[in-house]
C-alpha cells in the first residue's frame, strides 16, 4: 500500500522530498527543539516534493522520453525502498548531530527517542501542506472549467491560476494572518500592562517610576518596570567595591507615557535631566528590542565597570516581539530611535565639552539595527559622541552588512577586520577587538557577535549560494559537521533564527562576561586591575 502511495504522490517528488527531509536533519548553528525540527523537516520534505513534481511536470509537457509502465513500477518500488532506508538512517543519525552541536555549547544530550517524535511530526506537517496544495489545485480546476465555457482553455488556465492565488492570499492574509496579528497584539498589550507584584516600585529618585519621577510606574510597561527596578543599587555596588558608590541612573519611558515618539523622546530628556543623568561620567543611550526589553547582562556589567557613575536612557517603541515588529510596524523603532537620539545628543552637545558625560549608544538585535539608523554621520561629525556597542546585529543592519562585505582581505566573515580597526572592530566570545591591531580612534564602533548566531548570519541568498561564514576557517562555536545544501540550509537557519535554543555565550544569547570584555575595550573604565576584572567575571558567571 505504501509503495502505491509513493507512485500516487509521484516518484520524483517523493525522491527529492526525501533528500530534503534527510538533509534538514543535519546540524545547523544551534540546537533545535524536537517540535521545531519536526516542523522544519516536514516543510523541507514538502519543498523537495514540490520541486520534484514541478520538474516531472515540465519533463512530461516538453514531451521528453518516459519509461514504459513495467519499468516505472520497478523504479517506483526501488524508489520507495530507497526513500525509507535513507529517511531511517538520517533520523537515527539526527540524535548524534543534535548532540554534537549541544556538546559544543555545553548542553545535555537529547533522548534517543527523538527520531520517532521527529518522524511523526514531519509526516503530519507534510500531510497538512499536501492537503492545502490539493485544495489549491481543486479550486483552480473548478474555476478553470467554469471559465472555459466563455473563453479559450489556455486563457482560462491563466485567469484560473490568478483567481485561485487571489482567493488563497485573501484568506491567508486577510483572515488568518490578520486574526493572528490582532490576537498577538491584544495578548502582548495585556502582557505589557501586567504589573509584577514582586517588582518593587523604585524609591530612589534617580530611577524612573519613583515618586519624584515625571513618568508614572504604570506607564513604564512590563519591560520598562523590570529595567528600572533591576540592576545594582548603591548598596550592592558598595558591597562589591568596599566603598561608597552612587546609584546608577536609569530612565525609561513606556509607550503609554506619551502619544508620539517625539513626545516620548522629549519626556525622556526631561526625566534624564531631572534625575541628574548629564551629571554622571558616562551616559548610555539604549535602543531596546521590540518589546522594549533591555538586556540586563549588558546594562548591569556597564554599571559595575563604571562603579555606578552612569546614566542610561531608553524609550519603548512597541510591546510586540521583534519579528512581529518587523512584520507590522518596522518604522516605529526607527522613528523612536531617531527622536530619542536627536533629543539626547542635541542637549548633550550644548554642554561644556570638559564637563559633560561621555556618550555611548547600545543596541541588541533589532535594537542594534534601529540604533544604527538613529543617527547620521554628517550630523555628528563636527562633535561626535564617543562610541557604539551593537550585539547580535541582524543581517539587515546596514552598517554591519557594509563593513562585513568590505572587510579586510583575509579576515573571516564571522570575525572581520575593517580598515585595520581604525573605527569599527568586531569581537566574539573567544577573541577581543584588539586582534584588529592599529590605533582605535576617539569615535568607536564595536560589534559583538557569535559565529553561531543565526539572526546575524541568515540571508535569503543562502537558498542558492554557500555563505562565506561556512567556509574554513569556521567560528569556534560552529559545528564542523555543518554543511551547505541548496534551499534546505535556508530553512534550517530560518528555524534557528525564530526559535533557536542556545545557552549564554552561543547563538543569539549574549553572555555577561563577553559584555565585560566589550565595555572594557570600548569605554576603557579607569582603575581596574586584572584581579578585579576576574572577580567581576566570577560575579556574573
Amino acid at each position: 500500500m505504501l509503495s502505491r502511495l509513493t507512485l500516487r504522490l509521484g516518484v520524483p517528488g517523493f525522491l527529492l522530498g526525501t533528500v530534503f527531509f534527510a538533509l534538514s536533519l543535519t546540524p545547523s548553528l544551534v540546537p533545535r527543539p524536537s517540535a521545531v525540527q519536526g516542523l522544519l523537516s516536514g516543510l523541507s520534505f514538502a519543498a523537495g516534493y514540490a520541486i520534484g513534481i514541478a520538474g516531472h511536470w515540465l519533463w512530461i509537457n516538453l514531451h521528453l522520453p518516459t519509461t514504459p509502465p513495467r519499468i516505472t513500477r520497478i523504479i517506483q518500488r526501488v524508489a520507495f525502498a530507497l526513500c525509507v532506508l535513507v529517511a531511517a538512517i538520517y533520523l537515527w543519525q539526527s540524535v548524534n548531530w543534535q548532540n554534537a552541536v549541544r556538546a559544543i555549547m555545553g548542553m545535555e544530550p537529547v533522548d534517543r527517542g527523538l527520531p520517532i517524535v521527529l518522524g511523526l511530526i514531519s509526516i503530519v506537517v507534510f500531510v497538512l501542506v499536501l492537503g492545502l496544495t490539493r485544495l489549491f489545485w481543486w479550486v483552480f480546476r473548478r474555476l478553470s472549467l467554469l471559465l472555459r465555457r466563455f473563453i479559450p482553455a489556455r486563457v482560462s488556465h491563466i485567469i484560473g491560476v490568478a483567481l485561485t492565488v487571489w482567493i488563497f492570499w485573501s484568506v491567508i492574509d486577510g483572515v488568518l494572518i490578520s486574526t493572528l496579528l490582532r490576537f498577538a497584539d491584544r495578548s502582548f498589550q495585556q502582557l505589557d500592562a501586567l504589573i509584577d507584584p514582586d517588582l518593587p516600585v523604585p524609591t530612589d529618585p534617580v530611577r524612573t517610576g519613583s515618586e519624584a519621577s515625571l513618568v508614572r510606574w504604570e506607564d513604564l510597561g512590563r519591560t520598562g518596570r523590570a529595567f528600572v527596578a533591576g540592576g545594582p543599587d548603591a548598596e550592592e555596588l558598595g558591597a562589591f567595591f568596599g566603598h561608597d558608590t552612587p546609584a546608577p541612573v536609569r530612565v525609561y519611558v513606556g509607550i503609554n507615557a506619551a502619544e508620539t515618539p517625539e513626545a516620548r523622546a522629549r519626556l525622556a530628556l526631561e526625566e534624564l535631566i531631572r534625575a541628574g543623568g548629564f551629571e554622571r561620567s558616562v551616559l548610555l543611550l539604549v535602543t531596546p528590542t521590540g518589546t522594549g526589553w533591555v538586556d540586563p547582562a549588558a546594562q548591569n556589567t556597564f554599571e559595575y565597570l563604571h562603579r555606578g557613575d552612569t546614566a542610561a536612557v531608553a524609550v519603548q517603541y512597541s510591546y510586540l516581539n521583534s519579528p512581529l515588529v518587523l512584520l507590522t510596524q518596522p518604522e516605529y523603532g526607527v522613528q523612536t530611535a531617531r527622536a530619542l537620539f536627536a533629543e539626547i545628543y542635541g542637549h548633550w552637545r550644548t554642554l561644556p565639552a570638559d564637563s559633560r558625560p561621555r556618550l555611548y549608544l547600545f543596541g541588541l538585535s533589532l535594537g542594534s539595527m534601529n540604533s544604527d539608523l538613529s543617527f547620521d554621520l554628517f550630523d555628528i561629525i563636527d562633535d561626535p559622541f564617543h562610541g557604539v556597542l551593537w550585539s547580535g546585529p541582524p543581517f539587515r543592519n546596514q552598517t554591519w552588512a557594509s563593513v562585513t562585505r568590505e572587510r579586510d582581505e583575509g579576515s573571516p566573515h564571522w570575525l572581520p577586520t575593517f580598515r585595520n580597526g581604525a573605527v569599527v572592530r568586531f569581537m566574539n566570545q573567544t577573541a577581543g577587538p584588539s586582534i584588529a591591531g592599529g590605533r582605535w580612534g576617539e569615535f568607536r564602533i564595536l560589534i559583538l557577535q557569535y559565529a553561531s548566531d543565526p539572526i546575524t548570519f541568515f540571508s535569503s541568498d543562502i537558498a542558492w549560494r554557500e555563505p562565506d561564514w561556512m567556509r574554513e576557517p569556521r567560528g569556534p562555536d560552529v559545528s564542523p559537521r555543518l554543511r551547505w545544501y541548496p534551499v534546505v540550509t535556508m530553512f534550517q537557519l530560518a528555524a534557528d533564527m525564530i526559535v533557536g535554543n542556545a545557552p549564554p555565550g552561543f547563538g543569539h544569547t549574549y553572555a555577561a562576561t563577553d559584555y565585560i570584555d566589550a565595555w572594557l575595550a570600548l569605554t576603557e573604565p579607569a582603575g581596574w586591575t586584572e584581579t578585579e576584572i576576574q572577580r567581576l567575571r566570577d560575579r556574573f558567571e
